[in-house]
């Protein structure tokens, strides 16, 4: 059986992260295993110059593993496709992306009135809307503040 899979889309400076924050915790209090994937539009570093790992990626390692007792890390030096990564992820019951407006999974589109921006994506494609005004032709709309709900909302939608 997959993971169910839900992403998270906006404008930056919406408040996703700050929303995924607030999310995470209401979701791990209900006993769920949660991956997050972030989407970077732009050209991140994970790792530090001059580090073992860095140097060996720099030597031209096409995968790149770090890990400790607590943590670890693969870094892909190639184009891995969304859909790759998250099938290679393993050990939760829940994975939610944030990003990916064009992506296969279902979305949950984010508005924000003070940030001037709309909808990613008009409201009726998405399995559900985040929003602190109202959201003509949403399948289901919750406020920025209903973090509970939304926790609640995607248990029942992952059939968990």
């Amino acid at each position: 059986m997959s993971i169910p899979v839900f992403s998270f889309v906006a404008f930056s400076g919406t408040g996703k992260t700050t929303f995924l924050e607030k999310l995470i915790p209401q979701l791990k209090a209900r006993g769920l295993r949660v991956a997050v994937y972030k989407h970077d539009a732009h050209e991140f570093e994970i790792d530090k110059k001059g580090k073992d790992s860095w140097r060996f990626t720099a030597a031209g390692a096409d995968v790149t593993v770090i890990s400790s007792n607590t943590k670890a890390a693969v870094m892909e030096n190639r184009y891995v496709s969304p859909e790759e990564l998250v099938a290679g992820i393993h050990g939760v019951d829940l994975i939610i992306t944030e990003g990916y407006k064009a992506g296969p999974w279902p979305k949950i589109a984010m508005r924000r009135r003070e940030s001037g921006n709309d909808f990613p994506i008009p409201p009726e494609e998405c399995l559900a809307v985040v929003t602190d005004e109202p959201a003509p032709g949403a399948k289901r709309s919750f406020g920025l503040d209903m973090v509970s709900e939304m926790a609640d909302f995607l248990k029942e939608q992952a059939g968990i």
